[in-house]
């Protein structure tokens, strides 16, 4: 059996190279994206690495990897929960039959890592979410005032990649997958998909990320495809509707379809310009026939939902790798693992400094003491370099409970209370921008409206 496309995570050698910046600004160098290699960064800012001990393709995240994983997610989550969804858990085990009716056997099983045989029954590790979601839908009864249903998970799944396309955090054999679900009626599926696209749109802005191009993956000739021609015509039709009422330009490619149905890829490049799939947004009619979903329509009879398939920031791996390259390693502000690091000029300075590490981690802010054992002043602050805000303490800053503020792109902020300065990164970090520094920020109460 052929090894079809990937129907959340295909790369393709194509496109133009977004750029990056070590500043924190939105960055245009083709040039200097080229330099940053997510793998060689991920293990010089000890990010991320790899044993052969646990196996190729399986990557381990040290403390400060996972701390921008774990703060990820937690974006995602909260942007979900405002956008409606409902979050779910689901076991990363399934019985083969399970997928057989999904149809992932007959048209993804090369993909698959092999059936383990427990009590006389075969169970594998899921290549993906959602025939759990399918199971999940069908174990209540639903009422049509109940759709949109949208039902989101942050979970595990596994591929049988071969060994010749792993590579760093962008082709893995375990996947945390940014994945939901949304269970609604025919005259819904527009306005779910379009909503779908702009909470991309906003992540990508949060992540000072920008989209190589949209495309509309269809099927190709000689693929495993399912059987359906007027199921891939709907939902072709649909999705086409979509992009042309976004005003988004895209590209048709085919053979790049799932294997139940057409998707809208959004691509993102490398600085090599090697092109891959960040998020998607597919249509399927397939699945909640094969699963025989229904809910209770207004006429009290039984009707077939549409499953819309969704992924904002497609896999965490794949989202970080992206990240890393695009920055350099220097995230923005609110996803850095050192949000800001507070340097005492001189010994004496030291238990002011204790003083504002502990004020900041009250504050939800990661912060981290550098002492003058480290090196001079100067030496700290280059080690320092990708930190997005680096606090001073000095003699006087230290009488008056001040701090002289650096930030990362060079701009100096003069001595200002400490309470003031706490309270605009604060604002600028629950802000999920890009933005450093703003005179703007409110410096006390809350943060202006977050981009979700």
């Amino acid at each position: 059996m052929s090894r079809r496309a990937d129907p959340c995570l295909s790369p393709k050698p194509r496109g133009e190279c977004p750029g990056a910046s070590s500043c924190g600004h939105p960055p245009d160098d083709r040039e200097e994206t080229a330099m940053h290699d997510h793998r060689k960064l991920g293990r010089e800012l000890d990010l991320f690495d790899t044993d052969p001990l646990i196996g190729a393709g399986l990557p381990y995240w040290l403390p400060d990897g996972a701390t921008v994983r774990h703060t990820l997610e937690e974006y995602i989550r909260a942007a979900e929960r405002r956008a409606g969804y409902r979050h779910v858990c689901s076991p990363v085990l399934g019985k083969r039959e399970l997928y057989e009716i999904s149809g992932h056997w007959a048209h993804y099983s090369d993909d698959m890592f092999p059936p383990m045989d427990l009590g006389g029954e075969q169970v594998v590790l899921r290549p993906s979410l959602c025939p759990h979601h399918a199971v999940i839908y069908r174990s209540r009864s639903h009422s049509y005032r109940e759709l949109p249903l949208r039902m989101a998970e942050l979970g595990g799944m596994y591929r049988s990649e071969l060994s010749g396309v792993l590579g760093g955090l962008t082709r893995v054999r375990a996947i945390q997958l940014n994945d939901a679900h949304i269970f609604c009626t025919l005259d819904q599926v527009a306005e779910e998909a379009r909503a779908a696209l702009e909470m991309i749109r906003r992540a990508y802005e949060a992540l000072g990320i920008t989209p190589a191009r949209h495309r509309l993956s269809l099927p190709g000739p000689g693929g495993k495809y399912v059987t359906a021609p007027e199921q891939w015509r709907r939902s072709t039709e649909l999705l086409i509707d979509v992009l042309d009422r976004s005003g988004l330009p895209y590209e048709a490619a085919e053979g790049e379809a799932a294997f139940y149905g057409p998707k809208i890829d959004v691509q993102v490049a490398d600085g090599a310009g090697r092109e891959s799939t960040l998020s998607t947004i597919q249509i399927d009619f397939h699945q909640p026939e094969r699963f025989d979903l229904h809910y209770i329509g207004a006429d009290g009879a039984r009707h077939r939902p549409v499953m819309v398939h969704r992924s904002i920031i497609g896999s965490v791996e794949r989202a970080v790798a992206h990240v890393v390259e695009r920055h350099g390693g220097a995230f923005p502000a609110w996803l850095a693992p050192t949000q800001l690091v507070v340097l005492p000029v001189s010994g004496a300075e030291l238990p002011n400094a204790a003083a504002l590490a502990r004020r900041c981690a009250e504050t939800g802010l990661r912060a981290e003491v550098v002492a003058p054992d480290r090196g001079s002043l100067g030496a700290r602050i280059r080690e320092a370099r990708l930190v997005p805000y680096q606090a001073v303490i000095g003699a006087r800053e230290a009488v008056d409970d001040h701090v002289a503020l650096r930030l990362r792109d060079g701009r100096r902020i003069g001595p200002r209370p400490v309470d003031e300065v706490l309270a605009r990164i604060s604002a600028l970090v629950a802000a999920h921008g890009t933005e450093l520094w703003s005179d703007a920020a409110p410096a006390a109460g809350g943060a202006p409206g977050a981009h979700c």
